[in-house]
């Protein structure tokens, strides 16, 4: 009986061994992958520190775009702002000059008789004027050609002589 309890711690130390053996084995296997998820974790905390560093470029750099785009904003308003007021002076030219035109044309169809008489008397003068110095200059005219007509024209000295 002594034998089997000798046997039985035996069986149970080598079981023990064998036991201590996985496990020695299982952990360093295990100590191999932890390792490896320690590089890994190492790498990718380093492209986080990247992709961190350049999203804060790309922040700031989003920031003063936007900041730029607004200076532009503003300017664009005061551009359009004037435009308005550029648009709201044509309009009131174009009333005024409405009301203008209006006037002058309601002014003309109100004297449209007088305009008529006054043209129709203008160019009866112009008839009366352009008879009396057309008259005054046939009359000259006709001196004219009367005194050179009448003017002694020397004979010949060949016709003198007889």
């Amino acid at each position: 009986m002594i034998i089997i309890l000798y046997l039985s711690v035996a069986v149970i130390a080598i079981a023990f061994v064998i036991l201590v053996i996985s496990l020695m084995r299982t952990m360093n296997e295990l100590k191999g992958t932890m390792a490896s998820v320690t590089h890994t974790l190492d790498s990718l905390n380093k492209q986080l520190e990247g992709v961190t560093s350049e999203t804060t470029m790309l922040l700031h750099k989003t920031n003063s775009l936007a900041e730029d785009i607004q200076g532009k904003v503003e300017r664009l308003d005061t551009v359009v702002n004037a435009v308005q007021d550029v648009g709201g002076t044509v309009q009131e030219l174009n009333h005024s000059l409405r009301k203008v035109t209006t006037s002058i044309s309601s002014s003309m169809n109100r004297n449209q008789e007088k305009i008529a008489q006054v043209v129709q008397w203008g160019a009866a003068f112009k008839e009366i004027k352009d008879k009396w110095f057309g008259e005054k200059g046939k009359h000259r005219s006709s001196r004219k050609q009367r005194s050179t007509s009448q003017k002694a024209i020397p004979a010949p000295k060949w016709e003198r002589s007889h």
